[in-house]
């Protein structure tokens, strides 16, 4: 017979990993960040089962548009050097880049935080920076999940993932259809390496044990490393109302070879230029620390350019002014051309 002194000690919760009170305490102090990106559209706040969020009506036949994305093994990285503050950014980066290239204007965002434990201040950092890029975007942050799960994940790491959901009028969807030979290829900057090609990066690190406080072009590497992914949102929605945008490409894992041939019809190319943008300092040192073939970095990284325009070739002059004007870095990289029948869809020459 079990005596009531023998019975165990009552159990909570908490004793068991999930601590309800730093939940709690998470979302209050998210909820100021995410207030500043409220858009009109949004029919609710944060904290409920469900977010809102109506469709605007300037649209005639509105076509919602998804995507869902994560950071990848960079944040690794962000464990190491113990920055938070800007993988936030590079969660919304990834999907908002995403459904901006068929048009979209992003409307919200949710995310998804996954940790063993919830280090409050360390998540708050994080949704800030998630914060920060749908203000860079323009989309409102409607809500989100915070899972605090015990033994999944190792102590001081965490994952993320996010979802937006953007709308684009049904008649200006952008697929690549009416790309035709001689149309103009132009080139955005990006910001680093984004958020694709990190196992690599951490091998070279490892590998040649790195010191990420050694000073590179004026930077440190942990700086030029960590850098968040640039946002093309407001650029080129502006560039689109003002002139007809014939392709994007947001470019990601694969890069420019692989992402680019993903807008082309079948009987096309593209013909990029040699030298036609630069090798930034941080591509030039993970192709020498690395002996990585420039093949490989093609096919690896974005090697400087993070989203690929297509215009008409009247448009060239057009889109590059406004575009510069609205802060991006434009190169003309190359032309549409017709393809060989074994031909690749996309090269360098």
């Amino acid at each position: 017979m079990v005596t009531k002194s023998d019975r165990p000690t009552s159990l909570t919760y908490r004793d068991a990993g999930v601590d309800i009170d730093a939940g709690d305490a998470l979302v209050e102090n998210i909820k100021p960040f995410a207030k500043r990106t409220m858009r009109p559209e949004v029919m609710a706040g944060i904290g409920g089962f469900g977010a809102l969020c109506s469709v605007p009506g300037k649209y005639r036949e509105p076509v919602l548009v998804s995507g869902t994305d994560g950071v990848g093994t960079k944040l690794k990285l962000a464990f190491e050097l113990d920055r938070h503050d800007t993988v936030g950014i590079d969660l919304v980066a990834m999907s908002v880049n995403d459904i901006l290239v068929q048009g979209a204007e992003p409307l919200f965002f949710l995310d998804y935080f996954a940790c063993g434990k919830l280090e409050v201040a360390t998540a708050t950092s994080v949704v800030k920076g998630i914060a920060t890029g749908c203000e860079q975007a323009g989309c409102a942050l409607i809500g989100g999940e915070t899972a605090e799960m015990p033994g999944m994940y190792p102590p001081g790491e965490y994952d993320l993932a996010g979802f937006a959901v953007g709308v684009v009028e049904k008649s200006a969807i952008i697929d690549g259809s009416t790309i035709v030979a001689g149309d103009a290829v132009l080139g955005l900057a990006s910001s680093g390496a984004h958020s694709n090609g990190y196992s690599l990066i951490r091998r070279i690190i490892a590998q040649n044990k790195v010191d990420l406080s050694t000073q590179l072009a004026g930077q440190s590497l942990a700086d030029l490393i960590i850098a968040p992914t640039r946002i093309y949102v407001k650029p080129v929605l502006q560039l689109m109302a003002k002139l007809p945008v014939k392709g994007l490409a947001h470019i990601t894992g694969g890069g420019i070879v692989d992402n680019v041939p993903r807008i082309l019809p079948a009987h096309l190319a593209a013909r990029l230029v040699e030298g036609s943008w630069p090798l930034t300092p941080l591509f030039g040192w993970l192709q020498q620390q690395g002996n990585i073939a420039r093949a490989e970095m093609l096919r690896v990284f974005n090697c400087g350019i993070g989203m690929v325009v297509i215009v008409a070739e009247q448009h060239v002059a057009a889109a590059t002014e406004l575009l510069q004007a609205a802060g991006e870095t434009v190169y003309r990289i190359g032309a549409i051309e017709p393809r060989t029948a074994d031909g690749a869809h996309t090269y360098v020459a």
